[in-house]
């Protein structure tokens, strides 16, 4: 089960700051929409790509106390178009992380330049508490338990601070600010136990610490985060993989497109209650007789069963997880296209080996022509964009399953509805 990681006045000056980065970021490659085309079609890869203008910005409008603010349509962001007659679906991969906040490691701001560097776009599942300074914990409510309680640490101000500067600049760099809730309750007394009104309160006091931290921390110098969170938050991934049915039963409500609570396969996904259930995948762990879900914890969980293993088996285990995530995305690619879902935490388990591994399969995988590192939010656009039709006869595809004829003949029978075949790779 995914698990959270390690967390050991609108002012003049700030609209300034904050109309000059949507500027900054639009006349870039890479904060602006530099080589990107539409999903399946050719784009340019890497930091070499040409810089192109991005599309026209507006001013800054303040949102709030000004913690928030609209400054326009998100910068980079792929048009979605429906499938061709005949043509294979584009193979996704979304590289996701739990908690999202910026603490002494400096991994968010690694792993942002790491995307930046390797045209990948990337979904920050940001934990609400990461914006709400300790010394106004008592302004949580948690369902079930004390004011201000939390099964994560709070932020310093420092590393407050930190986590706005990354969010803002992810989110200028083209990727998605979603949500991973508050206090990463687990358990039988945790998010396993709401009701859908429990969720409806704690997705309220979500939104609601992103867009006051002006007032919660005093702050007057960090700009607003360039977006309205009401209309950014689209989706969540829920502490733990827990409580998702209840969850469900109010999310597409709150505005919510998708939902990445679940644990499944890889194939491709389908709707419940009216949201897109894109569920961790069950990949290969290499040398090894069983599958585990595409996150990080979980390899660490079969490997060493604690954060801090034998070091001398730190080579092997980093092998292993690169190895089984190249090994599930070959076997989407070769197989029915399904996008493959990668779930991560900025940790330093076992000596920070997963960080490297996922890292790698970041610079392995991205670049490649016919290969999208998107966010789920892009996805979900991409898959709105399609034929119903089209994506039912593509879940009809299991998991390393390429349709016999090949796609043209298989994309033409989703038409006419000749039932098809398809067979394992």
């Amino acid at each position: 089960m995914g698990r959270s990681g390690r967390t050991t006045c609108a002012t003049a000056a700030a609209l300034t700051l904050a109309l000059a980065l949507v500027n900054t970021a639009c006349s870039s490659g890479t904060g602006g929409s530099g080589g990107r085309g539409a999903p399946g079609e050719p784009r340019s890869k890497g930091a070499a790509a040409a810089p192109q203008p991005g599309p026209p910005r507006t001013a800054p409008r303040l949102i709030g106390d000004g913690s928030t603010a609209y400054t326009g349509p998100q910068p980079g962001q792929p048009p979605a178009k429906p499938l061709a007659k005949g043509e294979a679906p584009p193979q996704f991969v979304v590289f996701s992380w739990d908690g999202a906040g910026e603490d002494g490691s400096g991994l968010f701001s690694r792993f942002r330049e790491v995307a930046r560097r390797h045209d990948a776009d990337m979904t920050y599942f940001l934990s609400g508490l990461y914006l709400l300074p300790e010394r106004e914990r008592e302004r949580y409510r948690p369902p079930g338990h004390p004011r201000g309680a939390s099964d994560i640490g709070y932020l310093s101000d420092e590393h407050i601070a930190d986590t706005l500067e990354q969010l803002r600049l992810a989110w200028l760099d083209g990727s998605e600010i979603a949500t991973h809730f508050n206090g990463h309750f687990c358990g039988p007394t945790g998010v396993a136990a709401w009701s859908p009104e429990d969720w409806r309160k704690e997705i309220e006091q979500a939104k609601w610490m992103v867009r006051n931290w002006r007032t919660t921390t005093g702050f007057e110098d960090p700009a607003p985060l360039p977006f309205d969170y009401d209309k950014e938050l689209v989706g969540g991934r829920a502490p733990c993989l827990e409580g998702q049915e209840n969850l469900l039963a109010v999310a597409a409500e709150l505005g919510f497109r998708y939902d990445s609570s679940g644990n499944g396969l890889q194939v491709w996904p389908r709707r419940l209650n009216g949201v897109w259930d894109i569920p961790l995948q069950s990949v290969p762990v290499p040398g090894q007789p069983f599958e585990t879900l595409s996150m990080d914890y979980n390899f660490m969980v079969n490997q060493s069963g604690t954060a801090d293993g034998d070091p001398a088996m730190y080579p092997v285990w980093e092998r292993q997880m690169r190895d089984g995530l190249l090994a599930a995305f070959e076997r989407a690619y070769d197989g029915n296209r399904a996008p493959l879902i990668i779930g991560n935490h900025f940790n330093d388990w076992n000596g920070g080996i997963y960080m490297d591994a996922v890292e790698d399969v970041i610079k392995e995988l991205c670049p490649r022509d016919g290969v999208h590192c998107v966010s789920f939010r892009q996805l979900v656009d991409w898959l709105d964009a399609q034929d119903p039709q089209v994506l039912e006869r593509l879940r009809t595809l299991d998991v390393g399953q390429a349709p016999r004829e090949g796609w043209a003949a298989f994309r033409h029978g989703a038409r006419d509805g000749d039932g098809g075949r398809a067979e394992g790779r």
